[in-house]
């Protein structure tokens, strides 16, 4: 591509994206990312996951931009660009909360996460689908020392409920019968990445977006180009431009042919 002004981003969930069903990088993938980048596209991540849960990710992709905790922790050229922690006061009212229910709670800043139990067997479970080889540690206090971009609520489906109706400053996304995402209220990764396009001053038409689960939704809906994976639920199906083949396939090849790009 010999014009700048020509390049598109590709931003790309993770789990059930990116990732195949072993968390893993299909070959297709792999071929399909280079492609991209020989033709002067950035491409670039989106998920709820911690930095350093996909760490091993961007070196294998050389990818140095992202969009991190859904929206929370914004990453342009391996710079800060953009942060949105949670409220102080209103996680303290979630911790103290969790300890009247018995429930763990993890949290999480840009650089490690710690649990406010010694052990749990929801957070070994729960954290460890993920396959990426971390478990947090026992800080109960790690909250109060340091920005916390996201917390993890360790509850049953349904278990949620009274969070959310005392602590409205948060959204809470459940990704494990397990374990609910703690967010600021009104984050998502579609405003992560409208901080990345804006300094990049790469318009809509040249965003797209790749995504399977319900925090991809505004995502998906808010990037006129956007492809939902052949495995993702229904609703981000509906919110797609695309829908293209399973992450376990050749998913992203060929939903990138879809949009055009290769």
């Amino acid at each position: 591509m010999n014009n700048p002004q020509e390049r598109s981003i590709v931003f790309f969930d993770l789990d059930g994206t990116l990732l195949n069903d072993d968390k893993q990088i299909n070959d297709s993938t792999r071929e399909a990312i280079a492609a991209l980048k020989a033709q002067g596209h950035i491409v670039a991540i989106a998920t709820g996951r911690a930095p350093f849960f996909f760490d091993h990710i961007r070196r294998e992709l050389n990818i140095d931009t992202y969009v991190s905790y859904n929206g929370s922790y914004v990453v342009l050229e391996d710079q800060v660009v953009f942060t949105n922690p949670l409220n102080a006061e209103a996680l303290q009212t979630l911790t103290d909360l969790a300890l009247n229910h018995e429930h763990a709670v993890v949290y999480m800043d840009h650089e490690g996460m710690r649990a406010n139990v010694p052990s749990s067997e929801r957070i070994n479970e729960s954290i460890g689908t993920l396959q990426v080889g971390i478990l947090p540690t026992h800080d109960p206090l790690y909250y109060k020392e340091r920005p916390i971009y996201q917390s993890l609520l360790f509850c049953a489906e349904g278990e949620e409920k009274p969070y959310e109706t005392l602590v409205q400053t948060f959204d809470f996304i459940r990704w494990h019968p397990y374990s609910v995402d703690v967010l600021p209220s009104g984050g998502s990764k579609f405003k992560g990445i409208q901080k990345i396009a804006e300094k990049l001053n790469i318009p809509l038409e040249r965003q797209y977006a790749f995504g399977d689960a319900l925090n991809d939704l505004e995502m998906l809906r808010g990037i006129p180009n956007s492809v939902a994976m052949g495995n993702g639920m229904p609703e981000a199906k509906e919110a797609a431009k695309w829908i293209t083949t399973s992450n376990n396939e050749d998913g992203i090849a060929q939903g990138l042919k879809l949009a055009g790009l290769l």
